[in-house]
């Protein structure tokens, strides 16, 4: 698993930017947090001419040794944004104790973010990592598969098991479940279990019409206690553009979750979203 160098620890010094106060329209939310180093930058707080007003003053400050300052900006034409609103931006000075206290809590609240489990680490889930290891989720890829697995470059956690259902059964409340392994039989015993728990935020099926329907009797069959199917979601990311390319399924899929995901847990914490963040040079 490839991690990223953390900010908090790669350099001496930053300072950490937040929104206090927003008024009227604007990019982000009161709250959202920011940091900048004299190399690097990790989060946003809405980009645009606002930003790159706030990474300069706060370079000021680095270079003039301050600690503290209020920048307030009006997001209008003076500085070339049409939001019309307003913001004002609390600038603190953060030594390397403070940087390692920030990330400690960082880590904590991480904890805290939904839980996306993928089970199958081909093509398709391999992708599927990557492109949730952006968001602002706690990611695990599964596989019995150590091959599949190695081939696996994301920043995410992985499981190598026998038994896959094992991890269904150990997740937390409200997690997303998307079921792609090489073994449809596979498939249809973990989307069972995830059906089974009646708490999942999302079950998804890689797959057809055809196959959702071949899963129906085969649960009828089985006498699985699945309950009502029609939580489950088969074909996934079906409001895709057709392209099987396995990128192009994994942002629609993606998409498909995380709508899910923040309509069920509501917005997520603004310095939460730094979680998916490796940091701008």
């Amino acid at each position: 698993m490839n991690t990223p160098i953390s900010f908090f620890t790669s350099t001496p010094a930053a300072i950490r930017l937040e929104l206090v106060t927003v008024r009227g329209s604007a990019p982000r939310a009161e709250g959202t947090v920011m940091y900048v180093s004299a190399e690097r930058i990790e989060g946003s707080i809405g980009g645009g001419r606002l930003e790159f007003i706030a990474i300069e003053a706060a370079r000021d400050m680095l270079e003039a040794g301050s600690f503290e300052r209020r920048l307030e900006v009006p997001l209008g034409p003076e500085i070339g944004q049409c939001c019309g609103g307003y913001v004002a931006i609390a600038m603190d000075f953060l030594d390397a104790a403070a940087l390692g206290a920030e990330e400690a809590r960082h880590a904590a609240e991480r904890g805290t973010l939904p839980s996306v489990y993928i089970f199958g680490a081909g093509h398709v889930g391999r992708a599927l990592a990557d492109s949730f290891s952006l968001l602002p989720v706690q990611i695990t890829l599964v596989d019995e598969r150590e091959e599949e697995l190695a081939l696996c470059r994301a920043p995410v956690r992985q499981c190598l098991t026998p038994l896959p259902e094992a991890e269904v059964r150990a997740a937390p409340a409200g997690s997303a479940f998307i079921v792609l392994t090489h073994d449809h039989a596979l498939d249809f015993i973990i989307t069972a279990e995830a059906l089974m728990r009646g708490d999942a935020a999302y079950v998804g099926m890689i797959g057809s019409a055809t196959k959702r329907a071949s899963f129906e009797r085969w649960c009828r069959k089985s006498n699985a206690p699945v309950g009502r199917t029609e939580p489950l979601i088969c074909p996934i990311g079906a409001q895709g553009s057709g392209d099987k390319r396995p990128e192009v399924i994994a942002a629609f899929v993606t998409a498909e979750v995380i709508a899910r995901l923040t309509a069920v847990a509501g917005p997520v914490d603004p310095q939460l979203e730094l979680q998916g963040s490796g940091g701008l040079a």
